[in-house]
Parts: structure tokens; C-alpha cells; sequence
């Protein structure tokens, strides 16, 4: 596997190594790798003949300074787990790499961007359109594979692509879980023994809430999560239930859109997101 920390290199090993109908897989990564995403190396080994992928902790998606310097970094383990899945090339690149100049660039995303995770990490999505675009226009890969656990950022992937005229395929994966149902996760590194056993629970309440969907009102169903999730000892951000093509948020059971439940909370310092199609 080639380790490349600059641009240029990067562009040069992939424009050498590449041949008509020769398809490249992409994941973009912020390192601290899991299972989660290395079943999307894996993946993508499976489907193309050269697999790229990116580690870079970006730090213009992060509106909490503490939440960027707390993140988990692990290099050396993440080459490690790369090199054993396939992986041709990764891409670790410094901010100054990244950024040599000011960030102009402004997206945006409308609706799409000012609910859940919009509405509570204001310019969070932009700052991962700006790398992911400039991701893009490094690796120009094929096809490029996000898992569903971001689920409202693999929809503004989406429309970053179409906005943006990239010629791309976004193949969405399904979110990794632990035996106890617990989302994989680079943040579960840093919770406590104690929080770890709490934090299946988040899951548990996403599958009450599905098996009770359509019984109860949508109001109902996200009061019970809340109230579960805060006994629990959860401090709760949003619990919404929202459609699955523009993550809207649904307020009639008796609405048949395909949706999915979305959460976001803190146990201890560390926040969880998850979600769960409820209605296909």
C-alpha cells in the first residue's frame, strides 16, 4: 500500500496507474478507523480494481474546538487495518496540505442542511462539502462509499454531486453495529467502561420506537425516546423522525413516506449519533 502525505503524489501514482475501463473505489475517512470502515475498504475492493482513502481530521467541520482536539487519532493502527483490508493507496494530508489558503467556498444545501445535525453544528456541512469536493477532484474516483450511519451527511454528499456536476456513484453502506447494537463509531473509543454500557441503550430506543411506529403519533414516539434516553443518562439533542429522501421531519403517523428515526445526544463528553429506517 502507498502512503502519500502530498497531493501531487497522489495525482501522479493514480494517473500512472491508470488504464481504460480500470475502475477506482474511494472512502474518505477521518481516521481512528473501525470495522465500520473497513467493511467499506472491503467493499470497494470487491467492486473496483483500485481502492484510494483519505485520513484527514477536517478541521473546518467542527464547531466545537474541544470536540476537534479530543478526537481520536491512531495513524500507525489505521495503516495498519488498511494494508490488511487492500487498500492501494491512502492519502494523510496535513491542514496546510489541505488549506493553503483561505477557505472561500459556501455551500448551500437549503432545507437539507438546516435540520438535526444543520441546526445544531451550524457550518458543520459545509466544511465536509469543501473537503469531500476537493477529495473528489484529488482521487476523481468511480465510485466513493459512505456508510449510513451519517445519514444526513451521505444525503448532502449527494447533492454536493449534483450541484456540483461530479462525476461520481455514492454507494451508501449499512451502518456496522456492535453485538449489542451499539453504531460503530471512532467517538465509542472515548467513552468510560460505564458509558459504554450504557450507550446500547441508544439503539434500544430506535427499535421501540420502530416497532411502536404507526401506532402512536410521531409526537408520542419522540417523547417516549427522549424520556427513555435522559433516564437512561443521556442528555438529549433531538430525537426526530424525518423521510428519508430530504429528512424532513414527519408529523402524521398516517404519512407513508419512507422514514427513518434520527438522534443525537451526549453521554458523558462524547456525543452519539445514530439512526434506523423505521418505514421502507
Amino acid at each position: 500500500m502507498e502512503i502519500f502525505n502530498f497531493i501531487g503524489d497522489t495525482r501522479q501514482w493514480l494517473e500512472g496507474h491508470h488504464k481504460p475501463g480500470r475502475k477506482e473505489g474511494f472512502v474518505p475517512t477521518m481516521g481512528a478507523l473501525h470495522e465500520g470502515h473497513i467493511s467499506l475498504i472491503k467493499r470497494a475492493r470487491e467492486e473496483n480494481d483500485i481502492v484510494g482513502c483519505s485520513i484527514f481530521v477536517n478541521p473546518i467541520q467542527f464547531n466545537n474546538p474541544e470536540d476537534l482536539e479530543k478526537y481520536p487519532r491512531t495513524l500507525d493502527e489505521d495503516i495498519e487495518m488498511l494494508k490488511k483490508a487492500g487498500c492501494d493507496l491512502v492519502l494523510t494530508p496535513s491542514v496546510k496540505e489541505m488549506y493553503p489558503e483561505p477557505v472561500l467556498e459556501n455551500y448551500d444545501f437549503g432545507d437539507l442542511e438546516r435540520v438535526m445535525e444543520g441546526k445544531y453544528r451550524p457550518g458543520h456541512f459545509n466544511g465536509v462539502a469543501v473537503v469531500v469536493k476537493r477529495l473528489f477532484d484529488i482521487f476523481r474516483p468511480e465510485r466513493a462509499y459512505l456508510g449510513e450511519k451519517d445519514f444526513q451527511q451521505l444525503r448532502i454528499i449527494q447533492r454536493l454531486v449534483q450541484m456540483e456536476n461530479i462525476p461520481v456513484e455514492i454507494v451508501p453502506c449499512k451502518t456496522l453495529r456492535e453485538a449489542d447494537g451499539l453504531a460503530m463509531s471512532s467517538r465509542n473509543r472515548r467513552l468510560s467502561p460505564e458509558e459504554r454500557k450504557i450507550a446500547p441503550r441508544l439503539f434500544q430506543t430506535m427499535m421501540e420506537v420502530k416497532d411502536q411506529y404507526g401506532r402512536k403519533e410521531i409526537g408520542e414516539l419522540k417523547k417516549m425516546a427522549e424520556d427513555r434516553l435522559e433516564k437512561s443518562g443521556f442528555i438529549v439533542d433531538y430525537v426526530e423522525i424525518a423521510s428519508i429522501d430530504d429528512l424532513q421531519p414527519l408529523r402524521d403517523r398516517k404519512e407513508k413516506a419512507p422514514a427513518r428515526i434520527f438522534v443525537a445526544c451526549f453521554l458523558g463528553n462524547v456525543r452519539l449519533i445514530d439512526n434506523l429506517e423505521i418505514i421502507s
